[in-house]
């Protein structure tokens, strides 16, 4: 698709220049996703009291408890779904982090990491400023991940308008996303303890394509801004080893994942039947596994410090 993502012009926002693209031969605009890469940017600083005392509120819990044995980790959700099995210094609170303010202290955590919150988010700006609240002065970071919704290639085997299930997953979670029930033109997230005013602000779809991330960064406040974006392969069709394996992972997390994405969504907003969605999911199925095709989504990180207290 011709669909990129705009290059942010932001001074405060560090944007590394483009590299070249070992999943196509070509030169690309973005870099390509590793595993490793996702957790480039997370930096975690210990307490200046307390080397020991380290509180994060992150999203890959159990891995990062894991590497930071003397971090003290909470990982938050709306719906009970985390493993009883966990370590020692994990503990998962249901919460909504898109209601304000969040239960958390000022200056209380040294890392908040959120991601995929793409279609979930009416307020992204109000969202990291309640991140920048809870951190700390001048150690505390917040990290963003969010991936773009728009499936690409580099090849033109799949492109803008061809017809191809593909091509219209992007437009139809963002035709979705504006005629979802209750979107509107209001500018305020729902305060905690009220109920949601009638008219919302469709949930944004185009966070990597309009710098979703990075503006609500520097509204919030936070200096030493870097933001990332990678390619993600959804088909095991890069020429590397390690680049088909991170494509097989991606079609399997998309494959088992596409029906919770879309049937709620695409019921609701659109008006499609159960039996519409399941047909179209099957034809985007059926063009992940095809040979042919060499799909890819954007993942955009975004990270950065808030800066410490004047005076």
């Amino acid at each position: 698709m011709t669909q990129r993502p705009s290059a942010t012009t932001d001074p405060t926002v560090e944007t590394p220049p483009p590299e070249s693209d070992p999943i196509t031969a070509g030169p690309s605009s973005a870099e390509t996703l590793t595993p490793a890469d996702a957790w480039d940017g997370m930096q975690i600083e210990a307490d200046e009291d307390d080397p020991d005392d380290r509180d994060s509120a992150i999203g890959d819990e159990a891995d990062f408890a894991d590497a930071y044995p003397a971090c003290q980790v909470i990982g938050t959700d709306i719906s009970p779904t985390q493993p009883p099995w966990t370590p020692v210094n994990l503990r998962f609170e249901m919460d909504d982090c898109t209601a304000t303010p969040w239960t958390f202290a000022p200056s209380s955590f040294d890392l908040v990491h959120l991601r995929y919150l793409f279609g979930a988010v009416r307020d992204w700006p109000a969202l990291y400023a309640e991140a920048f609240r809870v951190l700390r002065p001048g150690t505390g970071w917040a990290e963003a991940v969010e991936p773009s919704v728009y499936v690409r290639s580099d090849d033109g085997s799949v492109a803008e308008g061809d017809g191809s299930a593909l091509a219209e997953w992007g437009p139809l979670f963002e035709e979705a996303a504006r005629r979802y029930p209750g979107a509107g033109d209001g500018s305020q997230s729902p305060s905690r303890g009220q109920q949601q005013q009638q008219q919302q602000p469709s949930p944004c779809m185009r966070v990597v394509e309009e710098d979703v991330l990075a503006t609500a960064f520097v509204r919030a406040g936070f200096v030493d801004i870097v933001q990332r974006t990678f390619k993600c392969p959804l088909s095991p069709f890069p020429r590397t080893a390690h680049m088909k394996e991170v494509g097989m992972f991606a079609r399997f997390a998309m494959e088992e994942g596409m029906e919770g994405f879309t049937l709620y969504l695409f019921t609701t907003a659109l008006g499609w039947t159960r039996e519409q969605v399941t047909v179209y999911l099957s034809r985007v199925r059926k063009e992940l596994r095809d040979r042919r095709k060499s799909p890819y989504l954007l993942v955009q990180v975004v990270y950065g410090r808030k800066p410490a207290a004047p005076g």
